[in-house]
């Protein structure tokens, strides 16, 4: 009998038809010498543009992927919440329908949990975007501070594994990879970064959608901040201004655009504090950022 650690994995989609296909088959293509995935089950909420019918065609031809669907959009922790009940391993994953995993980041996300400290574990998100536009240049910078401040104090997104040691995350957080980094922390269970278990997304490609996305990142963040008594490591100004002038060290020729992206990264925080504090508003149900989706990636 096969000694390996398994694990399942959910996929939680909204209108994801330009990019579902590619990650299902990312995910039926790993690599997995000492794990197995159990089980696919993607939570579909309430989508519109077929991707449940191109779910159901893998479904018919894989017997470890199953389709649950949400008439209703509940928010992403609501979804995740209905892929925890449906799952039947103690190791869980949660990816984002709008990424795609490298052939081996499964493996490598999974494999810590030998060490019965770890609780959860995350890989590195490497957007696809542009680095020449400004917009380009400025997902790239943030994913990129967003690897560096991991190195430091593990700070998990995108995609992410844990132990199942709960059984709901709050419904109505709007960061939910920072939830469950909460929990394991007040059960004094270890984060780890795994820097080359790789996770291909697409950053926001207009500024609109680039201050959507950072205005409700940091309205979630507050309220997890406020809610669970915790602060992820990019709330930590200090250190987000020591890496960002290592950044400028590395490549001087983009002052502008770095100072560009600060100033959009203060107002988007700003919006996001005016959201959370005055309107009280909490965006657990998103609008959702179009302009992330369909990635180019193909993991072959």
């Amino acid at each position: 009998m096969e000694n390996k650690l398994l694990c399942s994995i959910g996929v939680i989609v909204y209108n994801e038809a330009a990019n579902i296909g590619k990650l299902l088959d990312a995910l039926l293509k790993q690599k997995s010498d000492k794990t197995k995935i159990h089980e696919i089950i993607v939570v579909s909420s309430a989508c519109t543009d077929g991707t449940d019918d191109i779910v159901r065609e893998y479904e018919k031809n894989n017997d470890n992927i199953k389709l649950i669907i949400e008439a209703e959009r509940g928010g992403k922790s609501s979804a995740i919440n209905k892929f925890i009940k449906a799952s039947t391993s103690d190791l869980l994953i949660i990816e984002s329908g709008d990424t795609i995993p490298a052939m081996d980041t499964v493996e490598k996300m999974i494999l810590p949990f030998l060490d019965e400290k770890i609780g959860m574990t995350g890989g590195r998100p490497t957007p696809e975007n542009d680095p020449r536009t400004f917009i380009g240049y400025s997902v790239n910078l943030l994913w990129n501070l967003h690897h560096e401040m991991a190195l430091i104090s593990p700070k998990l997104g995108e995609m992410v594994a844990f132990r199942k040691i709960f059984d709901t995350i709050p419904p109505e957080s709007a960061v939910d990879e920072a939830s469950i980094e909460a929990i394991m922390k007040n059960n004094d269970l270890l984060l780890k970064y795994i820097p080359d278990a790789i996770v291909h997304n697409k950053g926001p490609e207009s500024l609109t959608d680039f201050i959507k996305q950072r205005r409700r990142i940091e309205t979630g963040h507050l309220w997890l901040m406020e809610n669970s008594d915790y602060s992820v490591s990019s709330q930590n100004k200090g250190l987000l201004l020591n890496l960002a002038l290592k950044e400028l060290k590395k490549d001087k020729e983009k002052i502008f655009f770095l100072f560009g992206t600060a100033l959009v990264e203060m107002y988007s925080r700003f919006l996001g504090w005016y959201d959370y504090k005055v309107r009280k508003k909490n965006p657990f149900k998103w609008d959702i950022a179009n302009s992330t989706k369909n990635l180019n990636k193909e993991i072959k």
